[in-house]
Parts: C-alpha cells; structure tokens; sequence
C-alpha cells in the first residue's frame, strides 16, 4: 500500500519487509508505537517466502529459506501468530557403499532403528554410543543457550557459566569443531553427517582457526533448545503472510515498492528517503530499524562499508512426478527423503572439496543435502498434484564460495548443477531425470541459484544467507546490550547481520523492538 502523504512522521520507521523486520513491527506497533514498514519489493518476506517456481504448476515452494529451528515459540505466542510447524519423523539419511554393497545411515524412525542402522553400517555399538553421547552434550548446551537468545546478550563468561560444562566449552566455543568431531567419532560417515551443520552457508574447513565454522555449528544445534529442524506449514511465505497479517492488524503501515535510499540522523532523530515509481518521499522517525546487510545499512547512513561478505551455496527447487528408488532397498525413499539426504559429505569428501573451491576449482564430488517437503506437509501441493504423487525435493549445496561463479555465472551455475546431481544419481537406482516434472512449457521442473543469483535477487552480500560471519551469542566490544545497537543512536540493524542473527528466526527484529521499547 502507499505511505499517507499526510503522515511523515513514525515512532519508527523499519526499513526491509524481510521476517525480522516485521516481527519488530508486529511487537512496536502491539505496543502503540506508530510504525512504517518501507520494502523495496513488490511483496514483503525478504527470503522467507514460497512461490510457484514452475510455469502452469500448482507448487507453491518456500524458494528461499526452507526450514525453521531458530524461532521461538515465544515470538509464535507474543504475536498471535497464525503458523505452525511440523516436527520430521527421520533425522537424516546418507548413502553410501561399503563393500560393493549399496547401504546407508538413517538417523531416526525411533532409538531402536537408529541404534541399528549404525551397527548395519559400522558392524558395531561404538559409534551409536559416541553419536548419543556428543549430541546428548549438544541438546543440554541448547536447553542453556537458546532461552538467552531474546534476552539482552550475556556475557562471554556469564553464558559460560549458565552452560557449566567445561567439556562442552571447550568443543564448541574455543577449539575447532573439527577436533571434538575426530575425538568422538571413528567413521568417516558418521563423522561428515556431524560435520554438515557446521558448513551450511559457511565455506570453512573443520580445522579453520577462525572458529567460523563452529559458531555455523552451534546456532544449527541449539534452535528451539533441542536442535530440531522443521517444516513449516503451508510453505515458508506462510510465516512472511502470518507476521505481515500481525504487524497490520496492529496497526504498523506496510508500503511495499517503497525503496529506502538514504538514512540522516543526528543522534536523536532521523529521516528516511525513499524511492517509489512516482517520485522520492521522506518519513520522519524517532527510530530507524534496518531489516537488511550491514553493507547496506553502510550505504543508507553513508558510512564506510564493512569487510565483505561471501556466500557459498548452491540451492535447487525440483517437482518430481514421483520420488527416485534408491540403490540401497534397506530404505524407502519416502523415509530417506523426509530428513536430510546427504550426498558427498563423508568428512573426507567435505575437507577435499573444500581445498578444491578453495584453490579456485569447483568440487569434483560437490557436497549437497536434500529433503523433501512434501512429505511432511503435502498442502504446498495443488490436489491434482498430490493426488498423482508427485513430490517437492530442495536441495543445498555446500563449499562453493561466489568467487567460483565470478567468470561465468550461467555456465558455471549449469556445470556445477549437472555434477551435483551426478552425484546424487550415483546413489538411485533410476536416474533423478526420469522423474522430473515438466512444466507448461515442457521445460523440466529444476531451477538452481547461486550466491551471485541471491546477490541479485534479495540483496544479499556475496549471497551470503547469514548477510556476513555469524557471530557468538554473547557481548563483545561493541555489540551492545542487545546485539542490534550501530554507531549511531536511534538507528538499529534487525536484520541477519545483527548479533544472533541468520536463519529464519525473528530474533534480530525481537531484540531490536525490544531496544527501542527500553528506550
């Protein structure tokens, strides 16, 4: 809707209509606080939204973002939300084969078939053992950590104390994942599944000292306080449509095709330009609160740029008119598809395919994770569709940093598609080809982006997911009391770059309303 030329002037002003932003505006407006929401896109959502992709095809896929585990119930609850998620029966499945025989592991459907698909694949008890006792560690570091999320950050030793496990401590806060990986665990398998949640969206190695890949790590664990990953209900944008619902009947103005171009501010209030198709506007605030990258939020205030970021993923959508047979008939695909399918992520695979991208070569064997979310919830699917069979299949790529797609993003973006899916064909028993849906063109239902596409598309830095690195959840020299404060008062950053950010968590847009309420 267009802003009211009549009303220049907002308790805040929320530039971006992504998740978080309108979780600030849901909580700001439900607390009487005149609010604008201005959004350069035609629609609000940012990443978290579902689309039909596919020409003439009722498939309405979350395109973007595809999982939820960061966000609160208490967001669900402040806000009245209309949205649900549904939990997944299977964890996780990872073909593989073991002497010329074609097996695999799958991670639930209960601790009995669990316990013994790993002795099927490791012919023994020890490294079961191992996985419940590492991620038994892992879920009480959630139960302590992931409360502190939507409080004001706590201090590096404060959330060492509340977690008060030195053990614990040590493999996740101070030493490279990559070490307690090695130290608990002897299969190269079991050891890459643990491995992945350290990767996705982050090109590091297991071993980097930076520990990038261990705060990847922990915010994958710790979601809800038990590490759960779920699907949402009608698709992603169902959480964008539950939230722009909120903020509006609360009474927060969403503009949409309104793109802010510059913020001033001297310290106690600010002013936000904005561009239409008809011309420039300008709306008054006591508080500006900034739902994108901190490169632009950079750019809007006219400060100097923060260090790049890059992404490193590659993310495919796919309509199948049925799911593959696998080569391994110990499983059912209905079952192998429901979690996490992971492809190439041995952690021997992981660690040579992070080295080639990393020397400016795309993967051999390209790392990637698939799950079906049909399975789960089928209403994403038109009745004519679901009635047939037909499923959905997203697929996530890893270590394949933008630097890769620089000299050709098209023909790069193809090849590296066509050997990821070789990949993932080495383990069906028919070729994922055959099962592709067509759309009305005739065109095969597959479309694939890459960090440069998401670049393009939703702003995103470097196409990284995150915005930039993500950062430990405690208070550092400058993060503030609530992780989302800039150089300048008044001007809040709600969106994945701010601390405790990234993923679909309404975190960032939680905290940042709560800093202005303080105020």
């Amino acid at each position: 809707m267009p802003v009211d030329e009549g009303t220049r002037s907002y308790d805040a002003v929320i530039v971006g209509g992504g998740h978080n932003g309108l979780v600030a505006a849901a909580y700001l407006a439900r607390a009487g606080r005149s609010v604008l929401v201005l959004e350069r896109l035609g629609h609000t959502g940012g990443a978290a939204v579902s689309t039909r992709p596919f020409a003439g095809v009722d498939a309405r896929l979350s395109r973007y973002s595809y999982l939820v585990s960061l966000l609160p119930r208490k967001i669900v609850r402040d806000l009245g939300l209309r949205f649900q998620v549904r939990g997944r029966t299977v964890s996780s499945y990872t073909p593989t084969e073991r002497g010329g025989r074609a097996t695999g592991l799958l991670v639930g459907g209960g601790e009995r078939r669990t316990r013994e698909a790993f002795a099927r694949l490791t012919g023994g008890e020890r490294e079961y053992a191992a996985w419940q006792r590492f991620y038994g560690m892992t879920g009480r570091v959630a139960e302590r950590v992931f409360p502190t999320l939507t409080e004001p950050l706590p201090g590096r030793d404060e959330l060492r104390r509340r977690i008060d496990d030195d053990t614990a401590w040590r493999a996740l806060f101070e030493e490279p994942i990559g070490e307690a990986v090695e130290e608990n665990f002897t299969d190269d398998l079991v050891r890459g599944v643990v491995l992945t949640d350290a990767l996705i969206g982050t090109f590091a190695d297991a071993h980097d000292p930076s520990l990038a890949q261990n705060r990847c790590f922990l915010y994958h664990v710790i979601g809800g306080g038990t590490g759960a990953w779920d699907v949402p209900v009608g698709g992603m944008g169902a959480l964008a449509d539950a939230l722009a619902a909120a903020a509006r009947t609360a009474g927060a103005v969403i503009a949409t095709g309104h793109e802010a171009i510059r913020i001033d501010t001297d310290g106690r209030s600010a002013e936000v330009t904005y561009r239409t198709a008809d011309g420039e506007g300008v709306a008054a605030a006591r508080h500006v609160l900034v739902n994108a990258s901190p490169q632009e939020l950079a750019a809007l205030l006219g400060d100097p740029p923060p260090e790049p970021a890059e992404g490193a993923q590659l993310k495919v959508n796919m309509l199948l008119t049925r799911l593959p047979r696998l080569r391994d008939d110990a499983v059912d695909p209905r079952e192998a598809f429901a979690g996490t399918f992971h492809i190439a992520e041995g952690y021997r695979e992981l660690a040579t395919a992070h080295a080639q991208a990393a020397a400016g070569e795309l993967p051999a064997a390209p790392p990637s994770e698939i799950y079906c979310h049909s399975l789960t919830d089928p209403t994403i699917l038109g009745p004519g569709l679901a009635g047939r069979g037909y499923q959905t299949l997203t697929l996530f790529g890893l270590h394949t940093p933008a630097r890769l797609f620089a000299r050709d993003n098209d023909a790069v973006r193809e090849e590296l598609l066509k050997a990821t899916l070789a990949q993932l064909d080495a383990h069906l028993a028919e070729p994922l080809a055959d099962c592709l849906a067509t759309d009305a063109d005739g065109r095969p239902c597959i479309e694939a982006k890459t960090p440069l596409d998401l670049e393009r598309d939703l702003r995103l830095p470097g196409g990284n997911i995150f915005h930039r690195a993500l950062s430990w959840p405690y208070a550092q020299e400058g993060t503030g009391r609530w992780g989302v404060e800039t150089g300048h008062p008044g001007v809040l950053l709600c969106g994945a770059g701010a601390v405790r950010g990234g993923g679909v968590s309404g975190v960032p847009g939680h905290n940042a309303a709560m800093a202005v309420l303080e105020a």
